[in-house]
């Protein structure tokens, strides 16, 4: 991917954008429910069911001009890389 200032590889944040998921292709669609992943809203869910905290990613938001009122509810809060990296230090971070 993208390199970040400071040699960081950009992340695939865009997974969690509403609207991805919509524009994710039959093909790909069916090869998803042929392995029988859960649904974005699912997965979602289940990370806040077990305590994990989920937070939007300022820049896909402003590339897909969206609003905090477009996303899932139970959103903790919109992070830029740099809040995210910081929030995250010592952590592991998952991307999907």
């Amino acid at each position: 991917g993208m390199e970040m200032p400071g040699g960081l590889p950009f992340p695939t944040f865009l997974g969690v954008v509403p609207g991805v998921e919509a524009g994710v292709s039959a093909m790909m669609r069916k090869e998803m429910d042929k392995l029988d992943i859960p649904p974005v809203s699912e997965f979602l869910e289940m990370i806040t069911a077990s305590g994990g905290k989920i937070y939007a990613c300022k820049l896909a938001m402003d590339m897909f001009k969206l609003e905090e009122k477009d996303l899932y509810d139970d959103l903790d809060a919109v992070l830029t890389v740099g809040d995210f990296y910081e929030k995250a230090a010592g952590g592991q971070i998952i991307f999907t």
